[in-house]
């Protein structure tokens, strides 16, 4: 049994230490003393018997007002669900053109199309270049999702690219997950050349977090082309993808590691048909717990603390007459 404020208890015992002295009249001074031979051992049973009911019923009352409930049900709920973070390469060379306007807006469109069919599970957002940082943390909130999305890319995060340091901060992200089943889908261009963490070691910790990465290399050929702005003049020029291709070897590594698969997207189409594939992922079941309904139970206390009360008072005047 639960209790609404179990801090009453303490009132209770204030009343009832206070009825206790009254009814023994500790603290007044008696205008009659009587022998004890004269009060006879009848008249003690019974206002001990008295005092007794008494107690009870100041415990009835106490439990009362400390509000006794049970609770009857959470209103409980199994919601199938997955936690999927999304850790995206936001570096310089996601802005290449041979996909159509480049690779960051392809990417954003499809992860885009992908929750549409994800509602009802959780997403994170993770972005990296040189450093990683969390745009969005774990939400079923699938506007703030989509909005989000939107906001890929605009963050400054340096050049570079940081694949390790992005893993070990998605297995952190994780960590704090109860979801049976959490997966990462990794989309990159590049070679990671930064980082405190290498790309396996972070996988390790991933691994250990019951983190299943999806790796997906992005890109047609190392030859494609990206744009650049000359900042005096505002022209925008082409100019070889310095860097080459993505690392698909470590991108295979890192997914056999964590127990995900690989892919290699080099067309908008077949980034498309990855991400299908991958939405036949299975789905855990979690406990979803809403308000609990209570029975509550000061009533019945309190009608049975009121009536020995009653009794009590009774008896004192009709049996030992005291108060006559």
């Amino acid at each position: 049994m639960l209790y609404r404020n179990p801090e009453l208890i303490y009132l209770g015992l204030v009343c009832a230490f206070i009825w206790s002295v009254a009814y023994f009249k500790i603290a007044k001074k008696a205008q009659l003393v009587i022998p004890k031979r004269f009060i006879g051992k009848k008249r003690i049973w019974r206002r001990g018997v008295i005092f007794l009911i008494g107690i009870i019923g100041w415990i009835f009352l106490t439990i009362s007002i400390m509000g006794p409930r049970k609770p009857l049900a959470g209103v409980e709920n199994e919601i199938n669900v997955i936690d999927i973070f999304f850790i995206v390469d936001v570096s310089n060379s996601m802005q290449a053109i041979d996909f159509k306007p480049n690779r960051l807006e392809v990417a954003k469109a499809k992860i885009k199309q992908f929750m549409l069919e994800r509602k009802e599970d959780r997403i994170a957002i993770i972005v990296f270049a040189e450093s990683a940082f969390t745009l969005l943390p774990l939400t079923t909130d699938f506007n703030l999702v989509i909005k989000m999305v939107d906001k890929i890319g605009e963050i400054n995060l340096s050049s570079g690219t940081n694949i390790g340091d992005a893993i070990g901060l998605t297995a952190g992200r994780a960590s704090m997950s109860l979801a049976k089943n959490k997966i990462a889908i990794l989309l990159t261009d590049g070679v990671n050349n930064v980082g405190s963490m290498t790309p396996l070691e972070a996988a390790e910790e991933a691994r250990k977090q019951n983190l299943k990465i999806y790796t997906i290399g992005i890109g047609s050929d190392k030859n494609a082309l990206l744009p650049q702005k000359n900042k005096a003049t505002g022209v925008v020029t082409l100019i070889p993808l310095p860097g080459g291709s993505v690392d698909l070897k470590t991108l295979q590594e890192i997914s056999k590691i964590t127990g995900g698969h690989h892919f290699y997207a080099d067309d908008e189409n077949n980034l498309k048909k990855i991400f299908s594939s991958i939405q036949n992922i299975e789905k855990s079941k979690i406990k979803a717990y809403g308000k609990i309904i209570y029975d509550e139970l000061y009533i019945k206390y309190l009608i049975m603390g009121v009536i020995l009360m009653i009794m009590c008072e009774i008896s004192r005047r009709w049996i030992t007459r005291e108060g006559v």
